[in-house]
C-alpha cells in the first residue's frame, strides 16, 4: 500500500522546518510535563509526567512530521494508524535516549528546570536520529521518500 505524497522539499528548507516542528514538539513535551507536574506532585510525579509530555510531543510531532515533512496524505484512519504504529515503534529508541538524559540531569541536580533542560537536550538528539529512522523504516516504506 503506498500513500500519496506531495514532492519532497529541498534540502535546507526541510532541515529548516524538520527544526522548527523538532523545537514546536519539545515546548508541547515540557509543557506537558510542566502542567502534569503542577497537577500531580506525588511519589511518581517525575515518571508521570515525562509519560505525558511524551505522548502529548509524539502526537503533535507525528502529524506535523506526516503532513510537512514527508508530506504524506494517508488514505484512511486504518492506513494512518498503521504508519503512526511505525513511526511510534522507530521512536522507542530515540525515546530512551530522551528519557535517560532527562533522568541523569534529574539525578544529578534534583530541579525541575535542570531536567527540563535535560529532556531538551535529548529530545534534541533524538530527533535528529528519528528523522534518520522515520525517513527510512516509516515513510520510505509507505512509497513516500523524503
Amino acid at each position: 500500500m503506498r500513500a500519496e505524497t506531495a514532492p519532497p522539499l529541498a534540502p535546507l528548507r526541510l532541515a529548516a522546518w524538520y527544526a522548527a516542528f523538532a523545537a514546536l514538539a519539545t515546548a508541547v513535551n515540557i509543557g506537558s510535563q510542566a502542567a502534569a507536574k503542577a497537577c500531580y506532585g506525588g511519589p511518581y510525579a517525575v515518571p508521570l509526567s515525562m509519560a505525558a509530555g511524551t505522548g502529548c510531543g509524539l502526537l503533535v510531532k507525528y502529524w506535523l512530521d506526516k503532513r510537512y515533512i514527508f508530506r504524506v496524505r494517508t488514505r484512511n484512519l486504518a492506513h494512518d494508524g498503521r504508519l503512526f504504529v511505525l513511526y511510534t515503534v522507530m521512536g522507542l529508541a530515540t525515546t530512551a535516549l530522551f528519557w535517560g538524559v532527562e533522568y541523569a540531569f534529574q539525578w544529578i541536580w534534583h530541579a525541575d528546570l535542570m531536567r527540563y533542560l535535560g529532556g531538551t537536550i535529548g529530545l534534541a538528539a533524538g530527533y535528529f536520529a528519528k528523522y534518520k529512522l522515520d525517513r527510512r523504516f516509516v515513510f520510505q516504506a509507505t512509497g513516500a521518500a523524503a
